[in-house]
């Protein structure tokens, strides 16, 4: 299972709200490629077939289920700081992670 922080679920609901359509969230599915071998993505999307679906203060996070395994146990997390603003996946199956915190290897 995958949580969110009061922060990000702020942050979903304020993009969900910018994008307009109901019933989407944030996805976050995992390709490979990135500095490390597999790397995060994420859209505000509606959830697809086999999703696993999280809801937090009115926020929900989709998440593709080949990601599921790689992304179990992690907390998503909000960020907005002078030098860095945006989502952070504080993964605990990552053995390694890129500097820009985008990619990782399992």
């Amino acid at each position: 299972m995958v949580s969110l922080t009061p922060a990000a679920a702020a942050h979903i609901r304020g993009l969900v709200n910018q994008d307009g359509r109901p019933g989407t969230g944030l996805r976050i599915f995992i390709d490979k490629g990135g500095c490390s071998g597999l790397q995060y993505n994420m859209t505000i999307d509606a959830p697809h077939e086999g999703d696993q679906r999280t809801e937090l203060e009115g926020a929900s996070l989709f998440i593709d289920p080949e990601s599921a395994g790689y992304l179990a146990g992690s907390t998503i997390d909000f960020e907005d700081g002078l030098t860095n603003t945006g989502f952070r996946i504080r993964n605990p199956n990552a053995k390694q992670t890129c500097g820009c915190g985008t990619s990782f290897e399992a």
